[in-house]
C-alpha cells in the first residue's frame, strides 16, 4: 500500500504537475506566441543566433559562478528594507492634450519603469508599454506598487508607433497590447517578438521586425535597432529564443536612444561612435544585483553608459513600479543622482506622469 501510494506521489510530481503547467502555458495567449515558418527562417539566419539562441556580443552569464538562485529566492521572500514604498507613490495627472499641442519638437512622460510617451516632432512614441497590476503571467507575482494616479491606455493620445526593446513581462504586456491594436498605427519589435504580436492579434503589416543594425522610415523618423547586453523569454522553455535591443530613433537634429535592459559593455561605446550624439538617453538604473552583473547596469554604469554614448541628458528608467530586485526601491535613483553629480551629466529626474520638454 505504502508503495502504491509513493509511486503515485511520484506520478504527480514527475508527470501530472508539468503536464499540468505546459497545457497552461499553450492555452494563455499571456504568454505569447512561437515563431515559424519564414520568420524562424530568418531567426535561424541571424548572425546574432547560434546554437539555438540569441547571443550577447560579449560572453554573459545571467549570474555570477558562485551565485545562489536559492539564497536569492529566501531574500526575495524576508524582503530588503524600504524595498516597497509604504504609501502610494506621488504621482501626477496627466494631461494628454496639453501633450499632445507642446510645439518644442521633443517632450516626454514617464510613466514609471520603461514605459515612456514622446513626443518628437508632432509624432507620438509610446516604448514598451506595461499599464497592467503585475508584470508577469499572474496578478499576485510581481505586482506594481501603489500609485496617487493609476494611468490606463485611454489616458494617452493615440500613439503613431509603439517601439519594444524585448519581450519580459516588464516590458511586453499583453494587456496593454491588446487595447493598442486598435489604437496604434505601427509596432517595431526586435527578432522573434512579433510572434507574441500576431497571437494577441495584431496585423502582421502593423509589424516592423529588426534584427541588430536593421533601419526603418517612418515619415519624419528613423528607427534603428542596436545591442543591448541582457536576454529574453516569457516561458520556462523559451530563454533566448527572441532577440533583445536598443532603439536609436532620430527625426531631424533631433536623437533619442532608447536603451531597454542591458548591462554595462562595450556596445555603448560602439553605439555613440556610430549613432551619437543623443539629445536624450533613457537608461535603466534599477533591478540591479551583485548576483547578476552582467545584465543589468547598477546606476553608476548607467552614467557611463550615458558617457559612452556622448548624451547630453539622461533620464535613468528601469524603477520606481516594480520590486524585481533586492535594493530599497529608492536606492537606483539616489545612486544615479550622486554618480551624474560626479561626472557632471545632466540628470532629469521627471515625476511620473509629468510632461517634461527639451527645448
Amino acid at each position: 500500500m505504502k508503495l502504491k501510494m509513493t509511486l503515485l506521489i511520484l506520478l504527480i510530481i514527475f508527470i501530472a504537475i508539468p503536464l499540468v503547467i505546459n497545457i497552461y502555458i499553450w492555452v494563455n495567449p499571456v504568454f505569447g506566441g512561437k515563431s515559424k515558418d519564414e520568420v524562424l527562417e530568418r531567426i535561424e539566419k541571424s548572425p546574432n543566433f547560434k546554437d539555438g539562441v540569441f547571443q550577447n556580443i560579449e560572453p554573459t552569464t545571467m549570474m555570477v559562478k558562485n551565485g545562489s538562485m536559492f539564497k536569492t529566492v529566501r531574500k526575495f521572500m524576508n524582503g530588503v528594507e524600504n524595498g516597497k514604498p509604504i504609501t502610494p507613490v506621488e504621482t501626477l495627472h496627466f494631461d494628454k492634450n496639453e501633450f499632445i499641442k507642446s510645439d518644442s519638437g521633443l517632450v516626454y512622460t514617464w510613466f514609471g519603469h520603461s514605459t515612456i510617451l514622446i513626443n518628437l516632432n508632432g509624432k507620438i512614441i509610446l516604448v514598451d508599454p506595461v499599464f497592467s497590476k503585475a508584470a508577469s503571467p499572474v496578478s499576485f507575482i510581481n505586482k506594481a506598487f501603489e500609485y496617487t494616479h493609476n494611468y490606463t491606455i485611454s489616458d494617452l493620445p493615440n500613439p503613431d508607433l509603439v517601439i519594444i526593446t524585448h519581450d519580459h513581462y516588464d516590458h511586453l504586456d499583453y494587456k496593454s497590447i491588446i487595447q493598442l491594436i486598435t489604437k496604434t498605427k505601427h509596432f517595431y519589435v526586435p527578432l522573434g517578438v512579433e510572434a507574441h504580436l500576431l497571437r494577441w492579434g495584431v496585423s502582421p503589416e502593423n509589424i516592423s521586425v529588426a534584427d541588430w543594425g536593421d533601419s526603418f522610415d517612418n515619415s519624419e523618423i528613423t528607427l534603428t535597432s542596436t545591442p543591448a547586453r541582457h536576454f529574453s523569454g516569457r516561458g520556462p522553455r523559451d530563454r533566448n529564443k527572441t532577440l533583445w535591443c536598443s532603439w536609436v530613433v532620430q527625426s531631424g537634429e533631433k536623437k533619442i536612444f532608447l536603451g531597454g535592459d542591458s548591462g554595462y559593455g562595450k556596445h555603448f561605446k560602439e553605439i555613440g561612435e556610430k549613432y551619437g550624439p543623443f539629445n536624450l538617453t533613457f537608461l535603466e538604473c534599477g533591478q540591479y544585483n551583485l548576483q547578476w552583473p552582467n545584465i543589468h547596469s547598477m546606476p553608476e554604469q548607467t552614467v557611463k553608459a550615458h558617457l559612452d554614448l556622448n548624451g547630453k541628458y539622461l533620464v535613468p528608467i528601469h524603477w520606481g513600479k516594480f520590486r524585481l530586485s533586492l535594493h530599497s526601491w529608492t536606492e537606483p535613483i539616489e545612486r544615479a543622482s550622486e554618480a551624474a553629480a560626479k561626472d557632471n551629466v545632466l540628470l532629469m529626474k521627471p515625476k511620473i506622469g509629468e510632461i517634461k520638454t527639451l527645448n
